[in-house]
């Protein structure tokens, strides 16, 4: 594993509860956006370290106006910029695992929310309960995290699927949510 791999690692492992906790089910219901909060997300897509002061001239408004909408977009876990990595490009193990759970899904998404190898958790209508999405060292690692999925109350099952390359990871809904909204 390179330095770099390594920083990343450490990271993603010390990432605070108090944080994870808060962002529980903050993508359930759809804030609305106005045309500010629209263009702030696009500048930010497009470069995440955009100055305030020339994302507000370009939409016309203040600097404050910008400065405002940024601190209320993050508070409310609609926005968040984060220099974004590939794992296997780092070196790292990256696999989706479906998870098959009895009963309601909550208390298992909030066990497993709270690994750190754990990237994304997310409530499922299909075949699986639960996508989970982890990262880990090596496919010891990912071995060991499977089995610890099994042995958390009321998991059924887990199916793994190993990302063997990454084609394409897209993060510019801004613009897309421009087209398609009201």
């Amino acid at each position: 594993m390179t330095a770099r791999g390594a920083k990343w690692y450490k990271r993603l492992a010390l990432r605070r509860p108090e944080l994870r906790e808060r962002r529980r089910g903050a993508v359930s219901a759809a804030p609305h956006l106005d045309r500010i909060d629209q263009r702030l997300i696009e500048s930010l897509q497009k470069n995440g370290r955009e100055p305030f002061r020339r994302i507000a001239a370009e939409v016309g408004v203040s600097e404050a106006t910008i400065r405002a909408r940024y601190g209320r977009l993050t508070r409310d876990d609609v926005l968040q910029v984060v220099a974004v990595t590939n794992p296997l490009g780092l070196g790292f193990e990256q696999a989706l695992v479906g998870v098959r759970i009895s009963g309601p899904s909550d208390a298992v998404a909030d066990e497993i929310a709270q690994w750190p190898e754990a990237d994304y958790v997310v409530v499922s209508a299909g075949q699986f309960d639960l996508l989970v999405e982890v990262v880990a060292r090596d496919r010891r690692e990912l071995l060991e995290l499977t089995n610890r999925m099994r042995a958390v109350d009321g998991v059924v099952s887990t199916e793994t699927f190993f990302y063997l390359e990454m084609w394409k990871q897209i993060y510019d809904w801004g613009e897309r949510t421009r087209r398609a909204g009201p």
